[in-house]
């Protein structure tokens, strides 16, 4: 990836109108991919449950996802979802889901309407330096965002970014 590559994180709340792709695809045409590497219904991670505001013993729908950029992966990518919320629905499905997670979760009548990120660098982790395909020791970019539809929060998403990578944000006074 001879770029750095930019994102807007409030493309990632909107839902899809029918027909449209999901916005990753929408963001870089022909050169973005996904790899689903796992759907499963999980005790979430204590920060999770926190974020999602659940109550012990409550579970969570985890979408674990592998980015890629011209077949280069960049990107990891795990969301959860309150099981109360997703199971049974196309969230829980292992299959790609048409128009995106903010789609399927509109359609539930969750639509994204806040989100809150927190980012931080780190060294990766030996499993994260495998996937993203980088040597020993190297840095990553986290990000970790909550959705919420109104005071709901309905995603957790915590980001794995293979440096270099540019976000930006636009703050709207309403």
């Amino acid at each position: 990836m001879a770029e750095k590559w930019t994102t807007s994180s409030a493309a990632y709340l909107r839902p899809r109108t029918h027909g449209e792709s999901d916005t990753w695809t929408s963001a870089a045409p022909g050169r973005s991919g996904q790899q689903l590497l796992a759907v499963d219904d999980v005790a979430p991670p204590l920060e999770v449950a926190k974020l999602l505001d659940l109550a012990a013993g409550d579970s969570s729908v985890v979408r674990r996802r592998l980015i890629l950029l011209d077949g280069e992966p960049i990107e990891i990518a795990s969301s959860y979802y309150p099981s109360r919320i997703a199971a049974g629905t196309a969230l829980a499905s292992s299959k790609k889901i048409r128009g995106g997670a903010p789609t399927a979760l509109a359609d539930l009548g969750y639509p994204g309407t806040r989100a809150v990120e927190y980012i931080e660098q780190r060294i990766a982790s030996d499993e994260e330096g495998a996937l993203l395909c980088l040597a020993a020791g190297a840095s990553v970019l986290t990000l970790t965002r909550t959705t919420y539809s109104d005071h709901t929060p309905v995603e957790a998403s915590l980001m794995v970014m293979k440096a270099p990578r540019r976000l930006r944000y636009e703050l709207e006074v309403q």
